[in-house]
């Protein structure tokens, strides 16, 4: 099982919105086959791997790290495949949150007599298609808040200077998170301070066509029609989230090829939850990453919607009353009402400490 875990996250960042999945076939104490599911549309990690045992597949045993699928999507179902091999008995790490499997698969193979074991390596599994679980449960994309600040938890110099504040490691580092979300997002004073591409450079796997979808929150529609964001790379979406208020000035976004969502004001600033709502219905965005700066930030975690935090830590000194923070908003008048941060990892990229961890948010009164 731990191999098939290990073949499925080899895939991360590929397959959305569908969820990772390795497969392991083994007859007498050996690996006769193995598989993974690589991307949407291609052939399902269980699939592949009967493929590769061909006729030992017969009498084997399946490790898979979730529950085989029972209803045709983009692909045949696999438990009909698993059947018609020959299959003797299938490990499942977890069951298919999808409510067109969830239990359906482990049920459809037992009827045809295959024996059926769940649950080995289960919190692993659960916890590497967490976006998954998420996204076809609640239909919200899963959602990482990244930042990158100075000791003192600055993110930029009272004159808007933030280049750069983190390494060259954690800057990979960071491309690498972009590789694996369907959505950046970022805010309007971003734009206007850095000027950022919002694409994924990663020299290790290339690109994935039309991801991450570049998403700007702006409120009142003040980006420059010049940003190198709303430049167009190759089928790459970009999207700005405005208010209703700013509606009428997003014709010349729009003849730009930008798509502009128009919301409805929350507290002056678009709603953050609708956003991602948005992002998952049209474009099915499974996960996004948000980078700033300090009012976005401040809005997703008001509205509770950060999954997983990075905090990138840089080993200097900024200071200044008027330099923005990593998290903006108006924050909270008592300690007991703070985000709290629980399953904290820490982590050297070069000079910088990266800081990953869950949030855990203040019951609601």
């Amino acid at each position: 099982m731990r191999l098939a875990l290990w073949l499925a996250r080899q895939a991360n960042g590929d397959t959305s919105p569908n969820p990772m999945v390795g497969a392991v076939i083994v007859k007498a104490d050996r690996v006769v086959g193995q598989g993974a599911h690589r991307r949407a549309g291609l052939p399902h990690a269980e699939v592949e791997a009967l493929q590769q045992a061909g006729e030992h597949a017969r009498g084997a045993t399946l490790f898979v790290n979730l529950e085989p699928c029972a209803h045709t999507g983009r692909t045949p179902p696999c438990c009909e495949a698993i059947i018609g091999a020959g299959l003797k008995r299938v490990v499942i790490a977890m069951e298919d949150p999808n409510p067109l499997t969830n239990g359906r698969g482990i049920e459809r193979l037992r009827r045809a007599g295959v024996e059926v074991v769940t649950g080995l390596l289960e919190e692993e599994a659960q916890h590497l298609n967490a976006p998954f679980t998420k996204y076809i449960t609640q239909r919200m994309p899963w959602t990482v808040v990244k930042v990158a600040q100075s000791l003192d938890g600055k993110i930029a110099t009272s004159t808007g200077r933030s280049r750069w504040i983190s390494s060259v490691s954690t800057r990979r580092m960071a491309h690498r998170l972009r590789r694996e979300a369907d959505a950046v997002i970022v805010g309007v004073n971003t734009v206007l301070r850095d000027n950022p591409r919002l694409t994924a450079r990663d020299a290790v796997r290339p690109p994935r066509p039309g991801r991450p979808i570049r998403v700007i929150v702006d409120s009142r529609l003040r980006t420059p029609l010049s940003s190198r964001c709303l430049s167009r790379v190759s089928s790459t979406p970009t999207v700005i989230a405005t208010t209703e208020r700013s509606a009428r000035k997003r014709r010349p976004y729009v003849t730009r090829g930008v798509e502009v969502l128009v919301f409805p004001a929350r507290r002056g600033r678009v709603p953050m939850r609708r956003l991602l709502r948005e992002l998952a219905k049209r474009h099915e965005a499974m996960s996004v990453l948000i980078e700033g700066g300090g009012e976005v930030i401040a809005g997703a975690l008001e509205e509770r919607l950060a999954d997983r935090l990075v905090w990138c830590i840089a080993p200097i000194l900024i200071g200044g009353r008027t330099s923005p923070s990593s998290v903006g908003g108006e924050g909270i008048a008592q300690l007991s009402r703070a985000i709290r941060a629980d399953e904290i990892s820490l982590r050297r990229l070069g000079p910088d400490v990266v800081w990953d961890a869950s949030p855990v948010y203040p019951t609601r009164r």
